[in-house]
Order: C-alpha cells, then structure tokens, then sequence
C-alpha cells in the first residue's frame, strides 16, 4: 500500500471511493455528480486529497514468493479530503479533515491511520494550527481518531443549515 496526492488524473480512481463514502453517509449513488465535484476541487486546488493505493497481483492469490510473475496491478482503495479553514483568535490556519473512506474490503488494515498519519505530515510541514475533524457522532472511526490523539472539542457543536 502507498499513499500520494491526488492529482486530476486520479480523478476516476477517486470517484468510485468518494460515491462509497457518500452512500455511507446516507446520500443516493450519483457517480457523474461526484465526479464533477472533485474535478472542481482539484482544478480549483480548493482542498487537499490523499488516495491510497494497494498492490495486487492480478489473477494469482498465492503469497508473494510464490506467484506466477503477472503484472501488479493498483487499486484505489481509500482517500481522505481536507479543506483549509483559518482560527482567527490564534491567527493560524488549520484543516478540517471532512472526508476519510476506506473501501469496505480493505477495512482494519491500517489504511485509515496512515491517510491520517499524511495529514499530520502536512500540518507540521505547513505549520499549521492542527486538525478538525467533522464527523457523525455515531462514526465508529472515532476510536481510531481518538487512538492517533484527537481529542473531543466541546466549542465545534453548533451548525446551522439554510433549508
């Protein structure tokens, strides 16, 4: 597995993933919808996003020292997306980590932690303020927040929607 920044020629190795992650949450499937809005944010550079890839064997699942020599092949298998987001009573700027998905066949891996562990490269290379992450209260993937650090913020609770 390797982790990079995705770039707009990952875009159809995104799509597929970012779909899975709105129907997790509850949206209806519409692949040519997220397709533009990640094509826009890529284009626009208005967010940040990782995509993890796995390494396969195509058509040999025999352990590594013993496969017939066929090609790897790459599979997205995860992505997170991160927007920029600014604290004025510290004058520092910050990320919100909105999206973090892991294809359900490649859960409990590690993939989770080390998009994750990306991200906190990132702000200490940026010197940035830190993470927020906005997620439901019920997202089992808070154990996995609250393992890498990530503390519980009683000031981030209050939203308020115009429809």
């Amino acid at each position: 597995m390797y982790i990079r920044l995705a770039t707009l020629q990952d875009l159809e190795a995104l799509v597929p993933l970012f779909d899975g992650y709105r129907v997790f949450y509850r949206q209806s499937s519409d692949e040519d919808k997220a397709r533009s809005f990640l094509k826009e944010r890529l284009t626009n550079l208005d967010s940040v996003i990782y995509i993890a890839f796995a390494k396969s064997n195509v058509g040999d699942s025999r352990p590594t020292g013993e496969r017939s020599g066929k090609a790897d092949s790459e599979t997205a298998v995860g992505f997170t997306q991160l927007y920029p987001i600014f604290s004025s009573v510290s004058m520092e700027r910050m990320y919100i980590l909105n999206d973090l998905y892991i294809h359900a066949d490649h859960r409990n891996l590690g993939i989770g932690q080390a998009l994750i562990n990306e991200v906190k490269e990132l702000c200490h290379k940026e010197h940035q303020k830190g993470i927020v992450i906005q997620t439901e209260t019920t997202n089992p993937a808070q154990h996995l927040y609250e393992r890498l650090g990530f503390t519980k913020d009683p000031d981030l609770h209050y939203f308020w929607a115009t429809n």
